[in-house]
């Protein structure tokens, strides 16, 4: 089974996350944060990839230390869950609208870290949520789980809009590079390892 089960406790933050890369997108999820929590169940959803968090934090201070340690936790559960990657596509990319936003989400599950972000929202809040704090998170994913993932915004002028189109997207395109599929059934790489 392609599972993980963490916790990591700070002087910021407590969290526990275990999740499924074969399940079916069922979740349960409580952060504290209203917006990551509907973002990580939209994630959860979208990539088939059962999920269950519970977080607290010093949300007294802001939002950031908890949503990035939830990154954090989140990516190297997924470097756990993924193993030596054998019979994996590797790849995965997609094109998500979500109304007047469109996010381009492309991930290489390559054991290199790099992401890079283009996307600008037109205001600072989501409500309560900073929307800075969704570079972090993938900042966080992506140090963490040793992946490579470039975000674009295409278009979009709604700020929820453009988060959940971004989530949705790196959902979706996790979903595809997680996948078993590889016919040589190795590891996809002229390497031998990822």
């Amino acid at each position: 089974m392609r599972e993980a089960n963490l916790y990591r406790k700070t002087n910021e933050t407590e969290v526990s996350l275990s999740l499924n890369l074969d399940g079916t997108g069922t979740y349960q999820v409580d952060t504290g944060v209203g917006f990551l929590d509907h973002m990580l169940e939209l994630f959860s959803k979208h990539s088939l990839i059962d999920l269950n968090v519970k977080a607290k934090g010093d949300l007294q201070v802001d939002n950031h230390h908890l949503v990035e340690d939830v990154g954090i936790v989140l990516g190297q559960a997924l470097l756990q869950a993924l193993g030596d990657c054998k019979g994996i596509n590797r790849y995965g990319f997609f094109l998500l609208p979500m109304d007047e936003s469109l996010s381009l989400v492309a991930l290489d599950l390559s054991g290199r870290i790099y992401l890079a972000y283009d996307v600008a929202f037109n205001e600072g809040k989501i409500g309560q949520f900073e929307t800075d704090l969704v570079e972090e998170f993938f900042r966080a994913v992506t140090a963490n789980a040793k992946m490579t993932m470039h975000v674009k915004l295409l278009h979009g002028s709604n700020n929820h809009h453009i988060a959940e189109s971004i989530f949705k997207g790196f959902a979706r395109s996790l979903k595809e590079a997680v996948k078993i599929g590889n016919e040589a059934a190795g590891v996809p790489s002229t390497k031998g390892i990822l």
